[in-house]
């Protein structure tokens, strides 16, 4: 991928660039650390990180940007280790016809997991990713992310069983 140098150019690159990731991105942050306002912070430093130039020239654009945000996003877990979030909702809406109490069940089952089984669940369900483009994508084994992936899968069963809901 090649940029031009001029701040226009960069500009209406950067924002092609956006509109073409920036949805997903968030949304993969959002998994991760369970806050909306750190995930839109995230993406944010991201881009304005490219549009500054603090970057050698970048081969795989999509690769380098997930990778990005997902190294920001640990950064930020780290640096907020003790702190409350107030998390907001994790996933969209999937239609009209979607149960609201599931809806938030689902949600709060998965901000209870531990960030690293968010992720694997987010990019293998929501992105669809094998999870070899996982370890691929996040520099793990495969065998790390399958294990991450049974375990979330095994607790968000348990919780999210009818006599768990109050049902």
């Amino acid at each position: 991928m090649t940029r031009r140098s001029s701040g226009g150019a960069t500009a209406d690159w950067l924002g092609r660039l956006y509109d073409r990731h920036g949805a997903g991105l968030y949304r993969y942050a959002l998994m991760i650390l369970a806050d909306p306002a750190s995930a839109a912070d995230v993406v944010h430093d991201v881009f304005v990180a490219l549009l500054e130039g603090r970057n050698a020239a970048i081969e795989e654009t999509e690769r380098y940007l997930r990778r990005a945000v997902r190294n920001r996003c640990y950064d930020a877990l780290r640096r907020r280790r003790h702190a409350p979030v107030d998390a907001g909702p994790l996933i969209e809406i999937a239609g009209a016809d979607c149960d609201p109490t599931l809806r938030l069940a689902v949600e709060q089952s998965l901000a209870e997991l531990p960030p690293e089984q968010r992720e694997v669940v987010h990019l293998k369900m929501f992105e669809r990713m094998t999870f070899q483009e996982i370890a691929d994508a996040t520099g793990e084994s495969i065998n790390t992310i399958a294990s991450r992936h049974r375990y979330a899968m095994e607790k968000l069963r348990l919780r999210l069983r009818p006599q768990h809901r109050g049902q």
